[in-house]
């Protein structure tokens, strides 16, 4: 609908170089952009504001999952109907966005699904493979790439998932509480823009991501 209030929520730490970009092509499609500086040490929240996105800013580097969730918030505090969320380092085509907006039209929460392919290392593709099981096994909910950091949620939906997680577990935490609340979800394919050498969750990450997810299903 065109009455609908969609908000882009980007976390960002130490993207002063790519971050303009990102936000030039993300307003093409909604003009509520918010980037929420999570901490950085160099002119992000600088280039940020000049491209005219909203600037939150974190004193010191919490997380991804905190700048998420301060971002979010945010947006729901500007009564947004639908939320899109996004890398700051241009790995994720904002041109994708009227996508996740049509994909939200009969769903609660969208999912961007990326291809794997030989950019991104062996051992990652594994880390992810592995860690979308489990999350099959102890949520019984069937997504493809859960570690993926673009998606798409309603306002009403973001309420039943909103995480406590402060680092990339957030993105695990989100799915555990799309089964516990019953929402309904959809996949979508998307490209993604590796600019140089491939980052994200860790091995140790992935180890944590796989702990913490045992945590949710017993202790939820």
């Amino acid at each position: 609908m065109a009455s609908e209030k969609l908000f882009v929520v980007i976390p960002a730490y130490n993207e002063g170089k790519r971050i303009a970009k990102v936000i030039r092509k993300a307003r093409r499609y909604c003009e509520n952009v918010v980037v929420v500086d999570d901490g950085s040490s160099d002119n992000t929240s600088e280039v940020a504001e000049k491209e005219k996105a909203v600037v939150l800013r974190h004193i010191i580097n919490i997380g991804k999952g905190a700048a998420l969730k301060t971002g979010c918030d945010y947006a729901v505090k500007q009564k947004a109907d639908k939320i899109i969320v996004m890398d700051a380092d241009g790995q994720h085509d904002p041109a994708l966005i009227p996508l996740f907006v049509k994909a939200l039209r009969n769903n609660d929460i969208v999912f961007g699904c990326r291809k794997f392919n030989k950019k991104m290392p062996l051992i990652f593709r594994f880390g992810n493979s592995f860690i979308n099981k489990v999350q099959e096994i102890l949520f019984n909910i069937r997504i493809s790439d859960t570690q993926s950091g673009y998606r798409a949620f309603t306002a009403d939906a973001y309420k039943k998932i909103r995480w406590d997680a402060i680092d990339y577990s957030m993105e695990s935490e989100m799915i555990a509480n799309v089964s516990k609340n019953n929402l309904k979800y959809i996949e979508i394919p998307i490209t993604t823009i590796y600019a140089e050498k491939y980052k994200g969750t860790t091995i140790i990450d992935g180890i944590k991501i796989v702990l913490k997810m045992i945590w949710w299903r017993v202790a939820k």
